[in-house]
């Protein structure tokens, strides 16, 4: 089979992942919804908000799979596939904005507890619980393939953790009276969501601003490269990510003189190639290689 087959073969099995967490995420939505007006619990209405922008993102995560299967074209060579990014960076930017909404709204609870059927909130939290689990097994086996499928893991991730606090919430409810376990538990939710939305945040960012991607040092891949047979020196070297796994590099590469004479031009430019594709953890598949002769460089800082 084709690395392309192999690719779309992957897509089309995270692409049931999604839909299948999805439909899990949109059923719990719906029960924590009636849980909570039946409740009153500020903790099982946030897993609630939670819940809704998690499947909102689930369904974005779902789209993005499919754009980035996309071929190229002559106007987008490299097909859709920083869906997967903007994706990541719609989701983690809604995931924040909840965060922080439970974090406000918890405090300004602990003034003004509200009385809780902690009965009905264990139930609608073990509800949740359940789906969640379902949910995070069926995600587990793609989170580490791109982006996309990392956020999704971590809403539903982080709902897990929300129906947990949930919980507990209502068994300390039922066996001490303490109602302000319910505020606190929503805070130990906007708790949970902020790093890990901020992290997921930064990594996309990362991505659109195209810096270097994680795990590749800039000043190694030149040091390689100068340690090349015939280099004299590197300039103008960027590495950039267009997608997860797709790291791509461009360098003007100073040679001998000679190498354009005696025809040895290809075999540096092979070279080079094998090196940036080997010799890091980031394999770099997709490298551009300008060769130019000695005393060429001084010209172009001129221009």
């Amino acid at each position: 089979m084709t690395s392309d087959g192999h690719s779309h073969s992957a897509g089309g099995v995270n692409r049931r992942r999604l839909a299948i967490a999805f439909a899990l995420t949109a059923t719990v939505l719906v029960a924590e919804v009636i849980g909570a007006i039946i409740t009153g619990s500020l903790a099982l209405l946030i897993d609630a908000a939670h819940m809704l922008t998690d499947a909102g993102g689930l369904l974005i995560a779902l789209i993005a799979s499919r754009l980035m299967e996309r071929a190229s074209t002559s106007r987008r060579t490299w097909g859709l596939r920083r869906a997967e990014v903007l994706a990541a960076t719609a989701q983690a930017a809604v995931l924040l904005g909840v965060g922080i909404f439970v974090v406000v709204e918890a405090v300004q609870r602990f003034g003004s507890p509200a009385e809780i059927a902690s009965d009905e909130l264990l139930i609608f939290g073990i509800i949740g619980l359940v789906a969640n689990i379902v949910a995070l097994l069926v995600l587990s086996g793609g989170r580490g393939a791109n982006l996309n499928m990392r956020a999704a893991f971590l809403e539903v991730l982080n709902d897990a953790l929300g129906s947990i606090a949930v919980i507990v919430a209502a068994v300390i409810i039922m066996t001490t009276g303490w109602q302000q376990a319910d505020t606190v538990a929503a805070l130990v939710v906007g708790a949970l969501i902020i790093p890990r939305t901020l992290r997921l945040l930064r990594d996309a960012v990362d991505v659109l601003l195209e810096s270097v991607p994680r795990g590749i040092d800039l000043d190694d891949v030149r040091q390689h490269l100068l340690d090349e047979d015939h280099v004299v020196d590197v300039h103008d070297l960027h590495i950039s990510q267009i997608a997860t796994g797709l790291p791509v590099l461009t360098a003007h590469v100073v040679v001998e003189s000679g190498c354009f004479h005696d025809g040895h031009a290809p075999e540096i430019t092979a070279a080079l190639q094998k090196c940036v594709a080997e010799h890091f953890p980031v394999a770099i598949d997709h490298a551009t290689f300008q060769l130019e002769p000695v005393g060429a460089e001084r010209a172009h800082d001129l221009h």
